[in-house]
């Protein structure tokens, strides 16, 4: 059996293969992360293992590495999530003192996999798989629709002494459509005008026509979780995207953590303090922020928060705190609505 560790990166990820006794096998391959990945890293593995058995296993940075980990679980491999603290641990374990670098990292991320046969397995649920697609898409949807519409407001500030509100809504592109066919304009420039307003016609319904896919989706996997105040369909579709199985955040601490919600304590001459935490994921974040405006907006017992910290915390304070008790909420209906989709696929496995 042949362990390869992989060191995720943004635009690289770095490889090493390992043998069952530790030993590196071959040299470590840097693979650049695109659409030529998994098969460059298959033909790699297969000149050097010569068919050998071989497990993969990756440092756990699930934001760069998911669509590494989707590709070689389907390709027919078995992979394998090691954190960070375990692969850190390995690396002063078996690395020289003081070493760090890239292919180390790998190499420790190998040597944990084989001294921890239990590691998280990655597994592809269908439902996440095929709300990623749709978020992503809306998503990049959305901010083509943005970039054209920006476009459309420069160049009619020239011509026209109005312009209709908010372009993202159907009714005021039509009336933009019919006030460009009214005004006094050049061919040349009621036609360019036009086309772009068209093109943000089609964007809309493109986007109104995902969110109504997505909310048939979304609805009977998360109905707990909807029920939160500030959670629509498209963020319900973004947290089950992003996050996933619930279960590999064993608390609500570590969830805020990774949503960047969890202030960080910065502890000195023993005053006890806390700082922003600007990393996590930021796209996480959003959804967050969003659903703690409309909860203060809205929910009382969200105000009833903000009001009781917001003498001491400030404004912005008080919102990040309301934004981690939300992490807790989530993480508990989401817990709660994996439990049926579990109890589900339990009850129509077919029998051995």
């Amino acid at each position: 059996m042949v362990t390869v560790g992989i060191d995720p990166h943004k635009h690289v990820h770095i490889a090493v293969a390992v043998a069952a006794d530790g030993t590196r096998i071959g040299k470590p391959v840097t693979l650049k992360n695109n659409a030529l990945l998994i098969p460059t890293l298959l033909t790699w593995i297969r000149a050097v293992t010569d068919g050998t058995p071989v497990t993969w296993a990756i440092e756990d940075g699930r934001g760069h590495a998911r669509r590494l980990a989707d590709g070689l679980l389907l390709a027919g491999h078995q992979v394998a999530w090691v954190p960070a603290r375990l692969m850190a641990a390995h690396r002063k374990l078996h690395a020289a003192t003081g070493a760090k670098s890239d292919t180390v990292d790998a190499t420790a991320v190998a040597h944990a996999a084989i001294a921890t046969p239990g590691l998280d397995r990655h597994r592809i649920d269908e439902h996440v798989r095929e709300l990623r697609v749709l978020v992503d898409y809306r998503t990049d949807l959305i901010k083509r629709r943005t970039m054209v519409i920006n476009q459309l407001k420069a160049q009619l500030h020239i011509w026209l002494d109005h312009t209709p509100g908010d372009l993202a809504r159907p009714k005021h592109v039509t009336a933009l459509i019919t006030l460009l066919d009214t005004a006094r304009l050049s061919a040349h420039v009621g036609q360019v005008l036009t086309d772009m307003a068209t093109e943000i016609a089609d964007f809309n319904r493109r986007v109104h026509d995902l969110d109504t896919t997505i909310k048939e989706l979304v609805s009977p996997l998360a109905p707990t979780l909807l029920q939160i105040t500030g959670i629509s369909h498209a963020s319900a579709a973004v947290l089950i995207a992003e996050i996933g199985d619930i279960t590999r955040f064993p608390s609500s601490a570590k969830l805020a953590r990774y949503t960047g919600c969890a202030p960080i304590p910065v502890y000195s001459s023993d005053q006890e303090r806390h700082r922003l935490h600007r990393g996590g994921n930021r796209r996480l974040n959003s959804v967050l922020y969003t659903a703690a405006i409309v909860q203060k907006r809205f929910h009382p017992g969200a105000q009833e928060l903000l009001a009781r910290h917001e003498p001491t915390k400030g404004k912005r304070g008080a919102r990040r705190i309301l934004q981690r008790h939300l992490i807790d909420v989530i993480h508990r209906a989401m817990t709660t609505d994996q439990a049926s989709w579990d109890h589900q696929i339990t009850r129509h496995r077919p029998a051995a």
